[in-house]
């Protein structure tokens, strides 16, 4: 079958350039202060007594950098660059793709200005106050705008796959982030949420497992349906399946939340609700994997001399064992042992840095050279050393974690005969220490890989261009 005729229109590839770097910086700037706060966990004093920079302010912006700056900033880079390739089409305007990079640093700065002041809505994920998620709002709309009205002046007839899933997680975090800061303003920094008691908790956890099923699993998820078949340089393995796994997964994903809620106030059907709807998570969840898996069928021999496909095989191993982990935890009698307790932190982190994080650092490893006219990376001996760093760093903190939620959950539990605590909180708490110590070394061993990385990218972009500039003209879906 012939292929349409190239295009003379040239991709804006200037936004992926700065989503990229934003991407990078903010990456080292939130794995910074994720090491940070797990030494004052293994060093309390190291808050100097100084509020701004107490654990409880340095948390949510660690968790908000690497959520909304380092993996959105991967996703709204990755997005622009395979909607443009994958359409055949330059973005629609060029102004409003300034408008949401720009728009969307304002909003990461502005984070962290209130936050260390203390001003948050405190809401897992949301701590963001309503004038901030106002402006986010706006950015996503225009974010939306440009992506998908980009797809409808496609010039081929089909909508890629990866496009598919980089949809669905811009509709859906939009619509859940909408609804959970519903609120009403008394001032410029305060506002009341319209929802109370029960109800509360059930829409923020709503908005909180599907920001990590939506921005964390499916917007990467569609990374990974562009990025592991073009470096593999093989078709993924069944389109069909990626077809089915689209579908079955965007129908089950948004009704998990509940599974953060056992024993509470939440209706008890709730509850089973959200635990039936984790465990059948896992098939979807699953196929995905195996579909990524199975498309480096003739290529596994890639694996030995390129560390950026090694990142994205890897990347798809965490997601594996951390969907299964996600629906194993919430069943009610495991979720009775590991709620609470550092099991949890050492299940997002396996998701945290296995699977986004590490897939994220192969696809720039991947992207950088193209987007900037370079034959290649500037040292692959720094992306074989900051593999082994970043698979290292990521196994030794999730183990620390898995040790400590077990050691806390049975310590917390341990009863005496005439029914009073064995085990005082503080007790649990000194046994945890030497879990907090190899947690410390876990991370800071992944974030000096992405100072490796830095580095590396740096480099690579002072080099000369190479004699073809790739990114001049369109490519084809490739």
């Amino acid at each position: 079958m012939s292929r349409p005729a190239e295009p003379t229109a040239t991709y804006n590839y200037h936004v992926v350039r700065q989503f990229t770097i934003a991407t990078l910086l903010w990456g080292v700037i939130g794995m910074a202060t994720g090491v940070f706060i797990a030494a004052q966990l293994v060093w309390p004093a190291l808050n100097f007594d100084l509020p701004w920079i107490s654990f409880g302010r340095l948390r949510p912006i660690h968790t908000n950098l690497v959520i909304f700056a380092f993996g959105g900033g991967a996703l709204f880079a990755t997005s622009f660059y395979v909607v443009q390739r994958t359409s055949r089409v330059r973005l629609i305007s060029d102004r409003l793709a300034q408008f949401v990079f720009w728009g969307w640093q304002l909003a990461l700065v502005a984070i962290i200005a209130t936050y260390l002041l203390g001003y948050t809505a405190s809401k897992e994920y949301a701590e963001m106050i309503w004038p901030i998620a106002t402006w986010m709002t706006l950015v996503w709309i225009a974010y939306a705008w440009l992506f998908f009205r980009t797809i409808a002046r496609r010039t081929v007839k089909h909508i890629y796959v990866g496009n598919w899933f980089y949809g669905a997680f811009i509709i859906v975090t939009g619509m859940v982030h909408v609804i959970n800061h519903i609120s009403i303003p008394i001032s410029l920094m305060e506002a009341y949420p319209v929802y109370a008691g029960a109800t509360d908790a059930m829409i923020q956890w709503w908005y909180g497992h599907s920001v990590v099923g939506f921005i964390l699993s499916v917007g990467f998820l569609g990374m990974m349906y562009y990025f592991v078949p073009k470096r593999a340089e093989r078709p993924i393995y069944s389109y069909r399946l990626s077809i089915v796994h689209f579908w079955a997964i965007i129908a089950l994903y948004i009704w998990a939340g509940p599974h953060h809620l056992h024993y509470t106030a939440l209706p008890d059907w709730a509850q089973s609700l959200g635990m039936v709807m984790s465990i059948i998570l896992l098939a979807p969840s699953w196929g995905g994997m195996i579909n990524g898996m199975m498309t480096l069928s003739g290529a596994w021999h890639k694996l030995r001399t390129d560390p950026v496909l090694r990142f994205l095989v890897v990347a798809l191993a965490f997601y594996g064992m951390s969907t299964f982990e996600g629906p194993m935890m919430a069943i009610k009698t495991v979720n009775a042992l590991s709620h609470y307790t550092d099991w949890t932190i050492g299940h997002v982190h396996a998701g945290a840095l296995g699977w986004v994080a590490m897939i994220s650092i192969g696809t720039i490893y991947h992207m950088l050279p193209q987007l900037y006219g370079r034959k290649e990376m500037y040292s692959v001996g720094l992306i074989n050393a900051h593999f082994w760093m970043a698979t290292i760093g990521t196994v030794l903190y999730i183990v620390a974690m898995w040790v400590n939620g077990i050691t806390q959950g049975l310590m917390w539990r341990a009863v005496n005969v005439d029914g009073t605590l064995t085990y005082s909180f503080v007790e649990a708490l000194s046994a945890s220490h030497p879990g907090y110590v190899v947690r410390l070394i876990g991370g800071g061993t992944f974030a000096a890989g992405m100072l490796l990385m830095a580095v590396n990218c740096w480099l690579t972009i002072r080099q000369p261009k190479s004699a073809q500039e790739p990114v001049q003209t369109l490519q084809g879906v490739s």
